[in-house]
Order: C-alpha cells, then structure tokens, then sequence
C-alpha cells in the first residue's frame, strides 16, 4: 500500500496531492519532443507504478517493426508523448484563453490535472501485440484500461485515488468519452487529438518516413477552446490540412503496410494453433504457456492480463518453434525469423475465385485454416459526418472566424473536402509464398498447380481468369 503524503512548502503551508508540484520539474529527453516536463507529484507517481512500467515492455507498432526496423518504440514512450502535447495544449489555453465567467467557452484550469493524467492512461490497457491478442482472446483494451483506473488492486488507482475518491472514475471516463466537459475529452480523443499528433510524429521519426509529419508548434498555437470542445484559428487552416494528409499517408504507407499485415495473420494463426492444441488436449508440459491459461480458458482476471507482455509472448513463440506439431513450429518459425505469406488484392469480381485458391493450396499440403487468411484494412482520413446517435461519435474539426463564428474544416478546404468521407484502403488474400516460388525441393508432381496458382497472381493483384481457359 502506497504511503500517504502530506507536502508542506517554506512557511509550513500544507499542500493537497492534487496540486503538489515537483519542488524541481523532472524532465525527460525525447526524440519528438525534445524534452517531455514533469512538474506534478501524482504524474510522476503514476509514471513510476508498475502499471505504467509495464508499457515498456510493449512495442508501439507491433508487428510494424519487423519492417521499419527502427520502430522499437514503445507504448510507454508514445503515453508520455500524449501527456506532453496535452501539457502544451492546458498551457496555452491558460495563458490565452482563461475562463473568465461561467460557461463563456474559456479554459478552466481546474480540468489540467484530469486532463494530464487521462493523456498519460490512455493507453495503459494495451496487451501485447494489442490488436492480435485481442483478436483471438476478445479482450477489449479501453474496458481493461478503464479497469486498471478502477481497481483498488492496482498502483495507478491508489495513486489516483489520493488525489480524490472520484478521482479515478473521472479519469477514467475521459478515456470512455462520457466525461461532461467536452474540452478535456477532445484532447485526448478528437479526429485531432494528443494522442494521433504524437503517434503520427513518433512513428514517422521511428519509421524513418517523412511523409508523416507536420507542424505541430502551429497546430498547438491555433488551437483554442470554446464552449462544445476545442476548434481551431481560420488562419491555421493549411496546418491543419497538412495534419490530415499526414495522417492519411502514414495510414497508407506504414500501418496498412501489406507485409506488417501479413506478419499480423501469421501471429494470429500461430496463438490460434496454439489455443486449438490447448482445448483439444494435444500439449504436453513442455507445451503449455501457463501465463496464458487464463486466456485459454477465457477466465482471466486483471492480474493475469498485467503479467503479459510482448517478452512473455515471444518466449513462448522460441519453445514453440520446438513443438512436434509441425503447424505450431512452422508458424513460429515463420513469425520469430521474419517468413510473412505473400498476399494479392482482391476485389468483388475477384472473390469468387478464392475457394479454388484455397483448394490449389490444400492440395500441396497446406492446412488453409492456418496457410490462408483475408484481411481489408480501411481508414477514413476524415468524416465530417457527425453522428450524434452514434456511441461514441467523432466530432467534426470546427475552423474559427476572429468574430468566433465556426465552419466545419471540408466546407472552406478544397483540399479535405475532396477526400471527406472516402474510405481508403484494399482486401488482401494471404497465402504461402511457396505457391509462386515452390523451391527446387518441391515435388515435381506439385508444379502444374503451382503453375495454375501463378497464373492468377499478377503484379500483386488477383486477376479474374474466367473464361481464360
């Protein structure tokens, strides 16, 4: 149990936890950032909890690093970039737009600690390889997220709650979107928050791609709060604009990246395998990953979730790799030494043909439940269709007139506007690469449905044969 502090300044006045500041800030050097600043007791607290350590632990990008090999980065690196853009953003509208009634749209200090702590949690619910875990064992990271908030077992709540007993639930339901000042909320959670404006930064820096960045320093200057959220200075238009082209690329090149997507379906066919052995009792002690059990077994608890993270995974993966069921070793190997499937797009007309694909590759001995996968990666570089009736609707990016009227971003961007409400991104049919470079060891009797196979993949596309014949 954490001790409780009472801090006292020269002259014996006592102060509260919740407004308790560093007697010097820490500072913390980043890449991005420069440098990220620590001024509050209970932020560096919070960094310092078991919770919050564990993030480092787990990689940013996931199977993204196994092709930009400089993204190593973590979620604890990008968690504490979130904070230190929201530390930017409270400052400035402090400093410019201070309340000055009730409900004039102005910038409530008061909401600043809320505001940091939310901006450093909000990821603190990822598992390894988030996205894949989650897949296959139907966890669901903000739920866990808010669960460790809440929870007096862990260190972030006790942390939390000696700020206020409340504190932890308010925290929390800026995370969930249900917090009722919508200023706060739209920092942390906006179609341009601190969080995207870090991770587009830092995994573009990381990538090594430098089509994902953009000015950040103008984007903090034009923003400004008002009274249904946060807008944004006319004049900061073409920052903005550059913010979203950012993001739409970084979409395109780095996260719908069709090798890191393969290496998700071979990651996700590997904890499936392992799961099937697992319930049909074919493991033996050599076998079982105990540390993942309770997800086997779909009883888990939060500390089962908190023992995981990508290390635990990838130890199980090298025993794995040693596993006399030759599908579980085969896609370990495949995973931990890099060997992704080769993939085609595919579209309606296409489609049709993937059952034959499938039967081709079955009859060269590969199991199509775990050799084969479909997969269409789509993102909306910007919706200006706000939903209210949706759950958790994303809320417009509003420009300001200097007479403080709004406009919505597409209606005064050419540039946005072309791109408003168009999904973009591809379905992709994954397979072996075997089936177009078979390798001189393979069977002879083999090479007419390798050859048959070829014939419907051209230039990473699959190609409509019918009628070909």
């Amino acid at each position: 149990m954490l001790k409780k502090y009472n801090f006292k300044l020269s002259g014996g006045i006592t102060v509260s936890y919740a407004t308790a500041r560093l007697p010097r800030e820490k500072v913390f050097r980043d890449p991005v950032h420069n440098y990220i600043y620590v001024q509050h007791q209970v932020i560096l607290d919070l960094i310092n909890s078991r919770e919050f350590q564990r993030l480092r632990r787990i990689k940013q990008l996931g199977t993204a690093s196994l092709i930009f090999h400089g993204a190593e980065h973590s979620r604890f690196t990008h968690s504490l970039g979130v904070y230190e853009v929201t530390r930017q953003i409270c400052d400035n509208f402090q400093r410019n737009y201070p309340t000055k009634t009730p409900g004039d749209g102005g910038w409530d200090d008061n909401e600043r600690l809320t505001a940091l702590c939310a901006a450093l949690l909000h990821d603190i619910g990822h598992g390894p390889y988030s996205h894949t875990f989650e897949h296959i064992f139907h966890t669901d990271h903000e739920a866990i997220t808010a669960e460790i908030l809440t929870s007096p077992k862990t260190e972030v709540n006790q942390i939390l709650r000696r700020v206020s007993p409340t504190f932890p639930q308010e925290v929390a339901s800026v995370i969930q979107k249900t917090y009722p000042n919508p200023q706060v909320v739209q920092m942390i959670s906006s179609q341009i928050d601190a969080d995207r404006m870090d991770y587009l930064l830092r995994d573009a820096y990381f990538t090594g791609t430098e089509y994902g960045t953009f000015d950040l320093t103008r984007i903090l200057r034009v923003m400004r709060p008002y009274k249904d959220g946060i807008a944004f200075a006319m004049n900061g238009m073409h920052a903005v604009e550059d913010y979203i082209v950012s993001r739409f690329q970084m979409y395109q090149q780095v996260y719908f990246h069709p090798v890191s997507r393969s290496m998700e379906v071979v990651l996700d066919h590997l904890l499936g395998r392992a799961n099937e052995l697992y319930q049909a009792g074919k493991s033996d002690e050599s076998f079982i990953p105990h540390l993942l059990l309770p997800f086997f077994n779909h009883q888990f608890d939060l500390e089962d979730y908190l023992n995981l993270d990508d290390g635990v995974l990838t130890t199980y993966f090298i025993h794995w790799r040693q596993s006399p069921d030759e599908i579980l070793a085969d896609l370990a190997h495949r995973f931990l030494d890099r060997k992704p499937l080769k993939s085609a797009i595919f579209d309606a007309h296409t489609q049709q043909q993937l059952p034959h694909l499938r039967d081709l590759i079955r009859s060269v001995g590969f199991n199509t439940e775990y050799y084969t996968a479909t997969d269409n990666s789509y993102d909306l570089p910007y919706d200006d269709a706000y939903d209210p009736k949706v759950t958790h609707p994303l809320t417009q990016i509003e420009l300001q007139e200097p007479d403080g009227s709004l406009r919505e971003l597409s209606t005064v961007s050419d540039l946005v506007n072309a791109i408003r409400g168009k999904f973009t991104g591809d379905q992709r049919f994954f397979f072996p690469k075997e089936m177009l470079n078979p390798g001189n060891d393979a069977p002879e009797i083999f090479q007419p449905v390798f050859d048959e196979f070829g014939g419907y993949i051209q230039n990473d596309q699959l190609i409509d044969r019918k009628g070909s014949d």
